[in-house]
C-alpha cells in the first residue's frame, strides 16, 4: 500500500505531525511519499504532487489551501485532511487524532481493498478547442481586468437557455466546496456540500443578475462580447485569454475530488469565517 503525505509549506507543525504518520506507517510496512516541501524540512527525499495520484491514499496536513493544492496532484485518490487549526471546510481530522485516522482508514483498505470516501464535483472549463485543468472551487470568465470602465458584455445560459445578459467585471461558476470562497466574497449563495449544486454569480454587474443555484449536472455557457478579450481562469491558479466572441462552456468534470475521513462540521466551518 502507497500513502502520500502532503504538509503545509513552510509550517514546522505540518512537517512534525508528516513525520510522526510517516514514520508509523513505515513501521507498519506502508510505503509513504512526502511532497518536495515536506521531505525537504525533514531532510527527506521527496515526490512531486503530481505523482500522488498513484498513491491508495493521500493524506493533506493543513488548511483548505493544502488540500485543494494535494487534490490538484492526487486527481481521484481520496485525500484524508488534518486541520491545523484553519476554516477548514475540507479537513475534518483534528492533529490529536491524524495518526490514528490514517492507520485506521489503512487498517480497513487492507481488509476490504477500497478507501471510505465521499464524492464532491470538480467544475471543467472548455470552448471545443481547449479545455482548463479542472476547478475545485471555481471557473471564472472576465474581460481583460476589473474595476470601473473595464468588464465585458457577459452572456450566461443555463442548458442552452438565456439567464442573463449584461456588462459585468466577469461570472464565476462554484462548486459547494468553492460556495464558501470567491463565490462568497462576491455575494453569492452558500451551497452545503451535500446539496448537488453549482452557483452561478456576476462580479460587479452593471445590473445585478441575481445569483443562480442550478443542478450540477447542467451545462453553463458564458460568452463574452463587447471588450477586447478577455479569460477564463480555473482556481484562480490556471487562466487562459480568450478573444471577444468566445463562448466557454462549464460542465461538471468526470473525476469528482474524493474524500476520506470523517465529514467536517459545515456550521461549525462557517463560524470560523466571521
Amino acid at each position: 500500500m502507497n500513502v502520500g503525505i502532503v504538509g503545509q509549506k513552510g509550517n514546522e507543525q505540518a512537517a512534525s505531525l508528516a513525520r510522526k504518520i510517516a514514520v508509523t506507517l513505515r513501521d507498519d510496512g506502508v510505503a509513504v511519499r512526502l511532497d518536495e516541501a515536506t521531505a525537504a524540512a525533514l531532510d527527506r527525499p521527496g515526490t512531486d504532487v503530481s505523482a500522488m495520484a498513484d498513491c491508495d491514499l493521500v493524506v493533506s496536513i493543513g488548511g483548505d489551501g493544502t488540500f485543494l493544492y494535494a487534490a490538484r496532484g492526487a486527481g481521484t485518490t481520496p485525500i484524508m485532511g488534518v486541520n491545523l487549526g484553519e476554516v477548514g471546510f475540507l479537513n475534518a481530522v483534528a492533529p490529536v487524532d491524524a495518526v490514528d485516522a490514517v492507520t485506521a482508514e489503512v487498517a480497513h483498505v487492507r481488509e476490504t481493498g477500497d478507501v471510505r470516501a465521499r464524492e464532491l464535483p470538480r467544475l471543467r472549463a472548455s470552448n471545443g478547442d481547449w479545455t482548463l485543468e479542472p476547478a475545485i472551487n471555481e471557473v471564472v470568465v472576465q474581460g481583460p481586468q476589473r474595476g470601473h470602465g473595464n468588464g465585458a458584455e457577459l452572456t450566461v445560459r443555463v442548458d442552452g437557455a438565456t439567464y442573463s445578459t449584461g456588462h459585468a467585471d466577469g461570472v464565476l461558476v462554484a462548486t459547494p466546496t468553492g460556495s464558501t470562497a470567491y463565490n462568497l466574497s462576491e455575494g453569492g449563495p452558500l451551497v452545503h456540500p451535500e446539496v448537488p449544486a453549482i452557483a452561478v454569480t456576476e462580479m460587479c454587474g452593471a445590473e445585478s443578475m441575481p445569483s443562480l443555484a442550478v443542478d450540477v449536472d447542467v451545462d453553463v455557457a458564458i460568452e463574452l462580447t463587447d471588450a477586447p478579450s478577455g479569460y477564463v481562469i480555473s482556481d484562480g491558479r490556471t487562466r487562459r485569454e480568450i478573444d471577444a466572441g468566445t463562448t466557454v462552456t462549464v460542465t461538471a468534470a468526470e473525476e469528482p475530488i474524493r474524500i476520506a475521513g470523517p465529514r467536517a462540521d459545515f456550521f461549525e466551518a462557517l463560524g470560523k469565517l466571521q
